[in-house]
């Protein structure tokens, strides 16, 4: 009985070990480093790779993080891809639906990431959009604001840790590769989709936060992708739905778009995305997008800006890149991933059908449209950054090592003071602020208590969908320091329905508070003028709202632009305006804190606001003292 069951015991070790991944083979993120038993591996796996296999490699596509049954069909059909294609990576994104984003855990995207390991042939990188952390899509990581806090903000150092917070994050629960910094100068107030995912306005100042957000990732052991080539930032059209069109000479390129990724480049950049724009100083064919333009990928990015590593499309089902390659009746026929690769892409990313672009691109390099020294070129680079992040030696990532990486106190304090210093007080007719609290509120029994609202503070929360998370944290907060304070919120289809309450609430109250949240969405589509584009503007009747309740009690009326600083260019009426640059939990902590003077503000636009405001503008203001006093740092009207 003994032997019998030290054999059946055995038996089961075996089985389990086979099943999961040994110890040994767990990743052990360092920097971002190609040694040499790294290129060994690289020669030997391309020498043994079909024509298949190496156009498989450039293909990277995007799935949903979740739980999954290897039986089911989504994940039947995954695993299917992964094989069939040979793809090379994969894009961690969560649900989308009804614009709202369904984020999920950092242990359920750790075991999809393995799960999906053992299921390739080679190693898989993966990557991610995490502009702001793994907050953007996971619950429970360390949160961030947007990029343009940053630049209010002015630290580079902060940026810095940045990088090598988020890649200590993102290597726990095995994403490789983040398609961030934005290097985009956002030049353009009318920008729908950079906007505040941008450092801000000044080449220089972009240039030196996307240098240090490198340098820090990398540091951290994650690959780095400067975005979007050859900038995005002068444009006013919202490339997922449409073709954008960057303006200027090359001159204007040379001082104001190019800098950022010239200084990507010297940091190290790991990767550059090219953007589905147009861009007429660069290539006179209206119809060439960026992305399959040899002028603007090869010419210019590779060869006189001398970039070697990996170029990488933007999104391939883009309607900027679509419209022009689409095959009858709108089917994808995969030319868009071949002019891709043609101009010199080497990682063809989510293509619209994964079947077309892949037999697409095979059948172009047996026809001899495509060299196969390009697919190699592309394909050697592919696993020089695998190698890089050591998906060589060990693919898996051990979910018992999350809970001492993800959302570490340290790390959640450093988040919340770089959102802390990012808020910027443009206007103040010294009514307003601070705002006195009232005390802290009683605990509320779960059920049967309704208390009426007082009227010494209202406040009112815009945003899209009055459904979303937006507003909440920030109500939250107000309600601790202001217990029987009003609060109402409202989105475009509820706006002209509760006008006059909000009116109504407004004129009773003795302070006001508008929070306002607007923030780039990509492919958010709205009425504007009779037709159907992106913007950061309010809705009209919100803006009509707003407005209303402006011109009856601005003197009194604090407001906060939770995002887009811009939005302050269509209210000149507003007396005392701040700003966030962000909607992420911890900018709306901030905002209530400076509300009431609990933090320093000492924030500066790092954007001009026309006709409201200069760049650098920013009313600085001590943190109230223990007796309640409250002084400017800097004067009413510093800049930097």
């Amino acid at each position: 009985m003994v032997r019998r069951f030290a054999l059946v015991f055995l038996l089961f070790s075996l089985v389990f070990t086979a099943a999961a991944p040994a110890k040994d083979r767990f990743q052990a993120p360092g920097a971002v480093h190609l040694d040499r038993d790294g290129e060994k591996w690289v020669e030997k796996t391309l020498k043994h790779l079909s024509l298949e296999q190496k156009v498989g490699q450039m293909i990277v596509i995007s799935a949903e993080a979740e739980f999954m049954n290897p039986a089911s069909a989504e994940a039947v059909k995954l695993r299917d891809q992964i094989r069939k294609y040979h793809l090379g990576g994969i894009v961690l994104t969560v649900k989308y639906q009804d614009g709202f984003l369904y984020r999920n855990q950092p242990y359920e995207a750790a075991a999809w990431t393995n799960a999906l390991q053992r299921d390739a042939e080679l190693p898989l990188i993966f990557a991610a959009d995490f502009e702001r952390g793994l907050s953007m899509r996971l619950q429970g990581a360390t949160t961030w604001p947007h990029a343009m806090a940053f630049g209010a903000d002015g630290k580079v150092a902060d940026a810095e840790a940045f990088g090598r917070i988020v890649a200590l994050e993102s290597r726990a629960i095995g994403v490789h590769w983040n398609f961030f910094p934005v290097a985009d100068v956002n030049s353009n107030p009318d920008n729908p989709i950079i906007n505040t995912r941008s450092f801000g306005e000044d080449p220089q100042q972009v240039s030196a936060m996307v240098a240090a957000y490198i340098r820090g990732s990398r540091a951290g052991g994650m690959l780095t992708t400067a975005k979007h080539f050859p900038g995005h930032g002068d444009t006013a059209t919202d490339s997922h739905l449409a073709l954008a069109i960057v303006p200027g000479d090359r001159q204007r390129l040379e001082s104001v778009e190019l800098p950022p990724f010239r200084d990507a480049i010297a940091a190290g950049v790991d990767s550059i995305m090219v953007a589905h724009v147009t861009v007429p100083a660069l290539d006179s064919d209206a119809n060439r997008v960026a992305t399959t333009s040899p002028a603007v990928v090869t010419d210019l990015l590779k060869q006189q800006l001398g970039f070697h590593g990996l170029v990488v499309t933007d999104a391939l089902d883009m309607r900027g890149l679509t419209r022009h390659y689409a095959g009858p009746g709108g089917v994808d026929n995969g030319r868009a991933a071949v002019e891709a690769v043609k101009a010199g892409n080497d990682v063809v990313l989510h293509p619209g059908n994964v079947g077309a672009a892949f037999d697409a691109l095979v059948a172009a390099v047996r026809s001899g449209e495509i060299p196969m020294a390009r697919i190699d070129e592309a394909v050697r680079k592919i696993l020089r950054a695998k190698a890089s992040v050591g998906l060589h030696r060990a693919r898996f990532v051990d979910l018992n090592a999350l809970a001492t990486s993800i959302a570490r106190p340290e790390n959640i304090a450093a988040a919340q003071q770089v959102a802390d210093d990012a808020v910027t007080l443009v206007r103040d007719n010294g009514r307003v602020l601070p705002l006195k609290k009232t005390g802290t509120a009683a605990p509320r029994p779960a059920y049967g208590e309704v208390r009426e609202p007082g009227t010494r503070t209202f406040a009112l929360v815009l945003t899209d969908d009055v459904r979303s998370e937006q507003g909440r944290v920030l109500a939250h907060e107000l309600k601790a320091r202001v217990p029987d304070a009003a609060i109402m919120q409202s989105d475009p289809r509820l706006a002209p329905l509760m006008a006059p309450q909000i009116i109504a609430a407004a004129d009773r109250a003795e302070s006001v508070i508008v929070a306002a949240y607007i923030t780039p969405v990509s492919g958010k589509v709205v009425k504007v003028n009779g037709g159907y584009e992106n913007s950061v503007s309010l809705d009209p009747a919100v803006a009509a709202l707003l407005h209303d309740l402006l011109r009856r009690n601005a003197a009194k009326t604090a407001m906060i632009a939770v995002g887009s600083p811009y939005l302050g260019r269509s209210f000149p009426e507003v007396q005392t305006y701040l700003c966030t640059f962000s909607n992420s939990t911890v900018s709306e902590l901030s905002a209530v804190k400076a509300l009431f003077g609990e933090i320093n503000i000492r924030g500066h636009l790092p954007v001009t606001i026309p006709d409201f405001a200069a760049r650098g503008m920013g009313i600085e203001r001590a943190a109230l003292s223990a007796s309640g006093a409250s002084h400017d740092v800097a004067g009413n009207n510093s800049t930097r």
